[in-house]
């Protein structure tokens, strides 16, 4: 008996499809979406000459009932498009293509207004480019693809869109991730105290690394599945040959706009996978994808598991009281989202508020400015975790050392005896024209960390550019600085000599630093070089590293080294807490994402109007347990500069 094929939708796809069909198949044809289904049904078609975003909607509601795969095809504003395959077993349908296609599109707004408009109604007229011979060539792809399906091979539409120019008759397959906030088909789970529990794994090292999984492994699913110039989570790269190292960014599309994000290494081939990975990171980090929030209460009702924000500082009263401040003061009895997350040393699940935990790329709602400070990306959790808290760390030292003008010790970087390192600083001063310094801005914790500074050697350009770093491998932390610092090196000139004006600006009125970039701008001016003089002094010995840097624990294990850090910070009185944001994108390939609070550290903001440090006794206590001053210092006492940070 031949397999049963059923058509729904009317115009020239529809009826040419069910022509074709009908030579080999048992094809029923319906104008409108039947809930009467035949229970003997292989597969149903949903075949349009025009984009029915309604029709579609209707086709998800009433087969989802029915196990039965379904398959769309339709024109829309010049472009043909099949797919992806529905399969109700598996997540992802088509409103998660839609989404993907959308997000990846430059017109983005424009296309979620007409969707929605016609979302209203179902349409009827055919699309202007729905000639025959373009028709002809999608019913080509839909006859092979029900070929396929029923013979129970992998479909080419599973997991996959297939757009044609029909202008061209140029055709391509590309990747479709489903949707994890999709409204049709997503299993997001209650965000909940029980899975927040973190029970750490053994994660072994890549033989010469602090990773698990390597780039060789990686490599084969990272472009693949979320480089996608027309649906993919990241829709477009671009290579930027003007740094010192290779520098590859990818764009993240957001509805707001496009997020740039950048990978740099020794090789583009590297950097655009590094590149794909920040990206995904800055994806989860934004807001919570991988569960759904539930908790939504003031601190005062939830006080006994909760997180008070202010151990994770504040800003200031007077800062709030600003006029035009777009935050307003944390209230104890103000009903706030909380998410749940996992304290690693008092070991038991705690409510975060939900802006700590994630952040926005815009200001003006709660109570605080959260960055990405503490996000990090692994392939595995505990990978993920580690780096979360390098990240943490390493803001937290360039701050203190900010704020209180920490005179620290300088660092010779050619006594850590490593080539690659050699032949970096080398290169930053042949191709860059940078002189470099790095000093040992380790604190209490006793996690190496260092800040590194960029002198120029130019007439034109940067005049100094900052970076910090983290790592039980403080060559490793060192290495991370100079591509951050090279990155600026040659690419900000242009719009720092065109903004010279603006820097000076800046410099006599530090209200006038509202943007990331604005940090590294300022301290582009010669004159803005006094302000560094604590560093800079040249009076101090450079000092080789392994006398330096004291950290010796050596594991074969990311968990034992994590674990032996966990003990550093719980020593210092401070606590770990995970918040996983690991996505369903990213479950598919087995990495993960974690933002790392440590109440107490200091956190990294841009804006010098949006600084965070009340709440913090670190920051004035600190110093004098490191013997740089006899007694805390006073807030009074604290650098009133912008800081550096890039």
């Amino acid at each position: 008996m031949n397999p049963l094929v059923v058509i729904m939708g009317e115009g020239r796809l529809a009826e040419m499809a069910k022509e074709d069909l009908s030579a080999q198949y048992t094809v029923f044809s319906y104008p409108e979406v039947e809930a009467n289904i035949p229970e003997q049904a292989a597969i149903v078609l949903v075949l349009h000459d025009a984009w029915n975003p309604a029709y579609h909607l209707k086709a998800e509601e009433i087969l989802r009932r029915t196990r039965i795969p379904w398959l769309r095809g339709f024109v829309s504003f010049g472009e043909g498009v099949v797919g992806p395959l529905v399969r109700m077993e598996t997540q992802g349908c088509s409103q998660c293509g839609d989404t993907r296609k959308l997000m990846a599109g430059r017109d983005r707004q424009e296309m979620w207004r007409i969707q929605h408009m016609l979302s209203e109604e179902e349409r009827k007229e055919s699309d202007a480019w729905a000639s025959r011979i373009a028709i002809a060539q999608l019913v080509q792809v839909i006859l092979s693809e029900v070929k396929m399906i029923l013979q129970g091979k992998e479909a080419l539409s599973q997991g996959r869109m297939f757009l044609l120019n029909l202008k061209t008759l140029n055709g391509s397959w590309h990747s479709i991730l489903p949707d994890p906030l999709c409204h049709v088909c997503s299993t997001l789970p209650d965000d909940s105290p029980e899975a927040a529990v973190i029970s750490l794994k053994s994660s072994p090292k890549i033989q010469g690394s602090y990773r698990c999984r390597s780039m060789e492994d990686l490599k084969n699913v990272l472009i693949k599945d979320y480089l996608d110039y027309r649906t993919g989570l990241f829709n477009e790269k671009m290579y930027d040959l003007v740094p010192p190292f290779a520098d590859v960014g990818v764009n993240l599309p957001l509805f707001a706009g496009d997020e740039g994000v950048a990978g740099r290494t020794h090789s583009y081939a590297a950097s655009e996978l590094t590149a794909i990975l920040e990206g995904l990171e800055r994806a989860c980090g934004i807001s919570p994808h991988g569960k759904r929030t539930v908790v939504h209460d003031s601190y005062n009702n939830l006080k006994d598991q909760a997180l008070h924000p202010s151990a994770a500082g504040v800003h200031a009263k007077e800062q709030y009281e600003s006029p035009g401040f777009p935050f307003k003061e944390f209230k104890p009895d103000m009903p706030i989202s909380w998410v749940w997350g996992y304290s690693l040393v008092e070991e038991r699940p705690i409510l975060v508020p939900e802006l700590l935990a994630y952040y926005s790329l815009g200001c003006g709602h709660g109570f605080v400015y959260e960055t990405s400070n503490g996000c990090a990306l692994g392939g595995s959790l505990e990978e993920a975790i580690f780096y979360g808290i390098m990240e943490v760390v390493e803001r937290d030292s360039f701050l203190l050392t900010w704020y209180a003008q920490l005179p620290l010790t300088r660092l010779d970087p050619y006594s850590a005896n490593d080539e690659e390192l050699n032949l970096m600083i080398q290169r930053v001063e042949a191709v860059g024209g940078y002189d470099l310094h790095f000093y040992n801005a380790t604190m209490d914790h006793g996690i190496p960390s260092v800040w590194a500074l960029a002198k120029n050697k130019k007439q034109r350009g940067l005049n100094l550019i900052c970076a910090a770093g983290a790592h039980l491998d403080p060559v490793r932390a060192v290495k991370s600085t100079i591509h951050e610092m090279a990155a600026m090196m040659l690419t900000l000139d242009d719009k720092f000599e065109n903004s010279r004006e603006e820097c000076i600006r800046m410099y006599q009125d530090a209200s006038l630093v509202r943007k990331m970039d604005d940090h590294s701008l300022l301290y582009g001016l010669p004159q803005a070089e006094e302000r560094l003089q604590f560093l800079l002094n040249e009076d101090r010995p450079l000092r080789p590293f392994d006398e330096e840097f004291k950290w010796k624990p050596v594991h074969d294990d990311l968990k034992d080294d994590l674990q032996a850090v966990l003990q550093k910070i719980k020593l210092c009185g401070m606590d770990v807490i995970v918040v996983d944001q690991t996505s369903p994108e990213l479950k598919v390939n087995g990495l993960h994402c974690v933002k790392v609070l440590i109440p107490g550290m200091l956190p990294m903001t841009f804006g010098h109007h949006l600084t965070r440090v009340t709440g913090l006794q670190r920051v004035l206590e600190v110093p004098m347990q490191l013997g740089y001053t006899k007694q805390p210092l006073t807030m009074e006492q604290l650098n009133r500069h912008p800081h550096p940070f890039p």
